[in-house]
Parts: C-alpha cells; sequence; structure tokens
C-alpha cells in the first residue's frame, strides 16, 4: 500500500466513525441557526485536534505540511462522506497563508490556532463598491493616531461577514501614492466600536454576502499585517492562494452531473437526442474540470507557485454549473422550478461574478497563457 493510499484508508476510517450524522450533508448556510453553528464549531475543532482542518498548513501551525497529493486525498474523502464544511473556508485557505508570510510571531500566536479551531471564524474585506474587478481603487481608509489606526468606509460582498469574529481588510493608508502602493491590510477584530455588519440577502434568500461600513473605528497599530503601505504585496498573496484553491471544485460538479443523470433516466428524459447532448456536455465539462485540477495538482507537487491554471479551472467550473441548472431545467421541466434544483438555478448566476469574474480571467488568460497584449482601457 502506498503513503498516499495509506492515509486515504486512515482518512476514511476516522470520518466513518466521527461525523455526526445530523451533520451529514450540512451546508454554510446552515451556520445562520446559533445552535448549528455551534454544533459546526464542535465538528471543526474534532477535525483540528485529528490533524485534518488544515493538512496543508506547516506542522509548527498545527498542519501536517502534507502533500497535494494528500490533500486531494481529504478533499475527496469529505466529499465522499458528505462531510459538513469547514467555518473558515476563507481564513484558512486565504488569510492564514498571508499571516504566515507576512505576519509577526504575535499575529500569528494570536490568530491561526484559534482559527484553525473555528473558534474565530474570518472573512476578507477587499472589494468595495466602486472597487471590485480594479481592486487597487479601493477608498476605504486608515489614518494613524498614535497606536491606533482610525478606519472609515465600506465593504461590500463580504462573505461570512455576518458570522465573522475577524476581518483582513485593505485600507488607503496614503492617499497620495500611487493606487497600488499607498494601501495597507489590517487585522482587524469585528466586535470593535464602529463595525456594522449589514447582511445582504440574495435572490436565494441566502445571507452569505454581507456589506460592512467602519465608522471612526479604531484598530490597533499592532494589527498591521505587513508593512505600512505595502498591502498591495498581502493582497496578492491572499488572492493566489484564493485561486489556487480550485483544484476540489471538480468534485461538487460530479454529484450535480451523477443527480442529473439519475433524474433523467428515472423519469425517461435521457431518450430525447437534445436532452442526450446536453447530458453529454454536462459530462464532459466535468470531466474537463478534473483534468485541469489534476495539473494543478501535478504544479504544485512539483513545486511551481500557483499559475494561470487557477483562473482557467474557476472559469470552467462557473460556465459549467450555469449550463448544468439549464441541464437540470430541461431534465425536471417544471419540477426544476423548486426544491434544490429551483435554488441552483438562479444561485449559478453568481458564479461567473464571485471569486474573480469571467471577464478578470478572462483578461488574465488572454495575457499570461496566450501572450495577447494587456487591454488598454484608457480613452
Amino acid at each position: 500500500m502506498t503513503d498516499v493510499e495509506a492515509f486515504r484508508a486512515e482518512v476514511r476510517g476516522w470520518l466513518d466513525a466521527h461525523i455526526p450524522p445530523d451533520l451529514r450533508g450540512a451546508q454554510l448556510a446552515d451556520a445562520d441557526d446559533p445552535a448549528v453553528l455551534e454544533r459546526m464549531r464542535a465538528w471543526n475543532r474534532d477535525l483540528a485536534d485529528a490533524g485534518y482542518a488544515a493538512i496543508a498548513w506547516p506542522e509548527e501551525y498545527g498542519g501536517r505540511g502534507a502533500s497535494p497529493h494528500e490533500q486531494v486525498v481529504l478533499a475527496e474523502e469529505l466529499s465522499r462522506a458528505e462531510a459538513p464544511p469547514g467555518l473558515n473556508p476563507i481564513g484558512i485557505s486565504n488569510i492564514a497563508p498571508a499571516i504566515m508570510t507576512y505576519g509577526t510571531s504575535e499575529q500569528k500566536e494570536r490568530h491561526l490556532r484559534r482559527m484553525l479551531r473555528a473558534d474565530d471564524i474570518w472573512c476578507q474585506g477587499f472589494s468595495e463598491p466602486d472597487a471590485g474587478s480594479d481592486l487597487a481603487s479601493l477608498r476605504a481608509s486608515a489614518v494613524q493616531d498614535g497606536d491606533h489606526f482610525v478606519v472609515n468606509g465600506q465593504k461590500v460582498w463580504t462573505t461570512l461577514g455576518h458570522l465573522a469574529d475577524w476581518c483582513e481588510l485593505l485600507v488607503r493608508t496614503d492617499p497620495a501614492a500611487p493606487k497600488h502602493k499607498g494601501i495597507s491590510c489590517l487585522l482587524v477584530d469585528m466586535t470593535l466600536p464602529g463595525v456594522e455588519v449589514r447582511p445582504l440577502v440574495t435572490i436565494t434568500g441566502g445571507r452569505e454576502f454581507n456589506a460592512l461600513f467602519f465608522d471612526d473605528v479604531r484598530v490597533p497599530a499592532d494589527c498591521l499585517l505587513g508593512p505600512l503601505n505595502d498591502g498591495w504585496r498581502v493582497a496578492i498573496t491572499t488572492l493566489a492562494n484564493e485561486r489556487a484553491s480550485v483544484a476540489n471544485l471538480h468534485l461538487g460538479l460530479g454529484k450535480k452531473v451523477q443527480r442529473v443523470l439519475a433524474a433523467a433516466q428515472a423519469n425517461g428524459s435521457a431518450s430525447d437526442p437534445i436532452v442526450r447532448q446536453r447530458l453529454a456536455g454536462a459530462v464532459t465539462d466535468h470531466r474537463l474540470l478534473e483534468l485541469l485540477a489534476g495539473r494543478a495538482v501535478e504544479s504544485a507537487a512539483a513545486g511551481r507557485p500557483p499559475g494561470p491554471e487557477g483562473s482557467l479551472a474557476k472559469l470552467v467550473w462557473s460556465v459549467a454549473n450555469q449550463d448544468l441548472a439549464e441541464t437540470a431545467g430541461a431534465v425536471l421541466g417544471e419540477e426544476g422550478n423548486t426544491g434544490e434544483w429551483g435554488r441552483e438555478r438562479v444561485y449559478v448566476r453568481a458564479l461567473t461574478i464571485a471569486g474573480g469574474t469571467t471577464e478578470v480571467n478572462k483578461n488574465l488568460l488572454g495575457e499570461r497563457v496566450l501572450g495577447l497584449p494587456r487591454e488598454n482601457l484608457q480613452p
């Protein structure tokens, strides 16, 4: 038995023995219920104590320093077992690497272990109403006043902001500098006076997106992450890890493809040649995404930094999910407008925006993979 096979057997046995039956199949949105939130927090602690909460992290921070192949195995087994999701997907995958890279020893000691156990939930305060894809145009400000920064401004589309205890916040600290040069990154306690969270209820009824408002919020100066006015480098580290986490996207898509195939076989619509063609397209899209994930994993295993594979996989994933939702409608008819697929058909509109818009990803691929000239947006 290879090391990876032995690890799979270990993980599978532990999950089968430890997942609370009432949490199997739970979604992150279920954590809006305070009772479920505490149950999921306890599950996170169990994962952390067993060493599975963030196996890619270095051992010194509570991880296992696991290989990319072991990370894939864990993701596959969590998906197979319908394990509840972690409460800190943004913190563990995106923010923790930035803290490990730029944080002081005190910041690492203060935050990483609590993040691992979901004692603290984290959100990412980057996008603003007029600074989304052009993130460096952000205007939320921080002015140093003695041993504090005074923060004012607004953020939007802040996933998990309504549950978060802490926020990785980008602010402008030098308005006279070029827009990429005057940004700093702060680690902000969401309970500080002047922080307001307003959930944005989406068309599905979900509350996972939020607007954040900062009104003269006094943030201790020792919460500065990285050098003053050099927060853009911290942001790039965070975003690079966000795009590097796409290698597991095919798992969720594959489950949905199988459910649509089963529905088509059950109601006889699979005999319709047009439906069959759409189903074949869905299977092909899933297989393509799986192959792209494999390429990203092998690149990581070879020690290469995250590249354009993340942008390509995210692009394929978002379009494939939207196409699959429409295929489910063709298979299920009016039934596809209610329940799981009714929600899915409206929810997937967000997938070409969240985590990097389709337009931005196409630009990245055009410039970095195809070698096309940079887009000139100047009049």
